[in-house]
């Protein structure tokens, strides 16, 4: 974090310091404490927004509103995270238990601290407008944008450990890697003149000069009828000892004039995704289905006024049919 002290909010550390949560989670260094003060903070945060919502029917149904809601959570919670640490394994993932229940406590976290913080704007509806559809479409909408937001953490730490190599299969990361250690080809250094050599003779007027290759850049000097030096460009070899395929100029050149010492960078590729970022998606569906399900099987949470308290309802519909039934009431 970025002061001396550590906040006693785990929900402050995870605002303030995310990258310091990933980075401790692909360490997975004390994960058993942060993992514990996640759990007891959701519950606490989730009992505190239950009793709001039972308390539009009676205080004993915000008593078990309280119970449930927490419950609803940690039953999802263990019924969908074999799914998604399965699914790692299955794609090659090397993410261990411990983080992947990490990171959906983060985002559980997230979803509860939110879904808390907006308490206040319900229990002033209830108050003041006391309309039992309203109030249950004002809540249903509140969980669902603190979800979002607590999805939205879960997809940035996976992100950051698909960075760190965990999602990626430890083959793929031997192929990456294999470029690199591999020997960069042996350059040939032109070879040095000894001291005190003797130029070759000019020869003498009317006499034909053997051709000496000069490499590419070279210049020959010679003079003009009024004494100028003039400088002519000179051929170069079309083919020398151990010439490498494709190449057009000889050793000894400078990096720049030599194209075969590095292969061209290739710009603007996509990134591929992994298998675990594409199954991640799937999984918060799965993740969203058993939860509204499972959210329909324990209801009542609020509470219809015009009906006696009950701790669990008959299962018949479904939860769309009934969201969509109340909006049709409005």
């Amino acid at each position: 974090m970025s002061g001396d002290r550590p906040s006693p909010l785990v929900i402050e550390r995870i605002l303030r310091d995310r990258q310091g949560i990933w980075q401790q989670i692909v360490a997975e260094g004390d994960l058993n404490a942060l993992t514990g003060r996640m759990l007891a903070s959701s519950a606490i945060a989730l009992a505190c927004y239950g009793a709001v919502l039972g308390a539009f029917h009676s205080p004993l149904m915000a008593l078990t509103s309280a119970l449930k809601l927490p419950l609803l959570f940690l039953v999802t919670l263990a019924i969908c995270l074999p799914t998604l640490y399965l699914f790692n394994l299955v794609f090659g993932a090397r993410l261990s238990v411990r983080q992947s229940l990490a990171l959906v406590m983060v985002a559980i976290t997230v979803t509860s601290m939110l879904a808390v913080a907006f308490a206040p704007i319900s229990l002033f509806f209830l108050i003041t407008a006391p309309d039992y559809g309203f109030f249950k479409l004002l809540n249903v909408a509140i969980l669902t944008l603190s979800a979002l937001v607590g999805l939205r953490f879960l997809t940035g730490g996976m992100q950051v450990l698909n960075d760190h190599g965990l999602l990626a299969p430890e083959a793929t990361q031997a192929t990456a890697q294999a470029p690199a250690q591999v020997a960069a080809p042996a350059q040939v250094a032109p070879a040095a003149v000894p001291a005190g050599s003797v130029p070759a003779e000019v020869p003498a007027t009317g006499q034909s000069a053997e051709p000496v290759a000069v490499p590419a850049g070279a210049a020959v000097a010679g003079s003009t009828s009024n004494g100028a030096a003039t400088v002519a460009p000179t051929q170069v070899p079309a083919q020398w000892v151990g010439q490498p395929a494709g190449a057009s100029l000889p050793p000894g050149y400078p990096p720049a004039q030599r194209p075969w010492g590095s292969p061209p960078v290739r710009r603007g590729e996509p990134t591929q995704r992994p298998a675990s970022m594409t199954l991640l998606y799937i999984w918060i569906l799965l993740f969203g289905f058993v939860g509204t399900q499972l959210a329909w099987t324990l209801r009542p949470f609020f509470g219809d006024p015009g009906q006696d308290f009950a701790l669990f309802r008959s299962i018949d519909g479904n939860f769309y049919a009934e969201i969509l039934r109340t909006i049709a009431n409005l």
